[in-house]
């Protein structure tokens, strides 16, 4: 797929998936960055504000199979993958769950037992599942975004486990629309009740994008230093108790070339870096406990680091 077209269908995306997103546009650009660089989502925030219809929208756009996931208290992890039904013949045959989808949206995780939980750790690392001993491969692209209910108003919820959290290249905040864009959503209430998105891709040309982005844009080491540097300087926090790790390097260099492509561009700079730093770094950061209590979040460490970290310059 050469440049032209590849940018063409980032931005076709990103517009019909808006058709029925009043507002929003940042959060709803790093979604679809992060399903072209090949990542998940978790978002928070509180009900209503327009999370399972993002993800309904992105998965009609792509042309792909949406799969929902309700997380309560009984849910198992066969409910998520699937399991095998036997046969007096001594066959098997498998019931693919939701995880099967192209697009799994992952409603209030945060209700989810942490054994059902894990069920989700090989599926969003490695895009397969295993079942009773047989592995299968999950289909491409491949997005989990799930959801959580903020602690402040959430009841009877599990904490989401530190290895699953890291497994989410993003974290953003859904919050209420504006005054003007809520009036908005009332008069376009029946309009988007329709849900008139139509497929602007299929599954197999996300796949070809993919796959095609490394050699369609160049990142160049002094980007990949600013990385690094802004990832080191957190870790050195005096405040941080457990800090970013690899895996968020690797994040933050896919996004950047992903943005830079949306953006008509062969090649990332850092401001490409700087658009994800907080939505892929704060939700990985454990503060501790006395600088937590001073005041001290994980999103001021990482704007502290991009206001301290020099900038590389050509």
């Amino acid at each position: 797929m050469d440049f032209d077209k590849a940018r063409e269908l980032i931005k076709a995306v990103l517009s019909e998936t808006s058709k029925v997103i009043v507002g929003k546009r940042s959060q709803l650009e790093t979604i679809v960055c992060a399903l072209f660089s090949e990542g998940h989502v978790l978002i928070e925030g509180p009900p209503g504000t327009g999370k399972t219809l993002t993800a309904r929208a992105l998965a009609r756009a792509l042309g792909g199979e949406f799969g929902r996931i309700q997380g309560h208290p009984d849910i198992l992890p066969s409910d998520i993958t699937g399991f095998h039904i036997y046969q007096l013949d001594g066959t098997r045959r498998l019931v693919r769950g939701p995880i099967f989808s192209h697009i799994v949206f992952f409603d209030e995780l945060n209700r989810t037992p942490t054994r059902s939980q894990a069920a989700l750790l090989e599926a969003m690392e490695e895009r397969q599942v295993t079942i009773d001993g047989v592995t299968y491969e999950l289909r491409r692209p491949f997005m989990i975004i799930a959801t959580q209910i903020p602690l402040p108003i959430a009841q009877g919820v599990y904490p989401v486990i530190e290895t699953l959290r890291d497994r989410f290249m993003v974290s953003i905040e859904s919050e209420y629309s504006t005054p003007e864009e809520e009036y908005e959503i009332v008069v376009r209430s029946d309009e988007i009740a329709e849900f008139n998105v139509e497929p602007v891709a299929t599954p197999e040309e996300a796949g070809e994008l993919i796959e095609s982005i490394p050699k369609l844009v160049h990142v160049s080491d002094r980007v990949v230093k600013y990385i690094v540097d802004l990832l080191t300087y957190i870790r050195r926090h005096e405040a941080v108790d457990f800090g970013p790790g690899h895996r968020v390097a690797i994040a933050l260099y896919r996004l950047a070339r992903v943005h830079a492509l949306l953006e008509g561009r062969d090649y990332a700079i850092p401001d490409d870096v700087k658009r994800f730093m907080v939505e892929a770094i704060a939700h990985r950061l454990w503060i501790k406990p006395d600088y937590e209590a001073e005041g001290v979040t994980a999103r001021k460490v990482v704007e502290e680091a991009l206001e301290s970290v020099v900038v590389p310059k050509e």
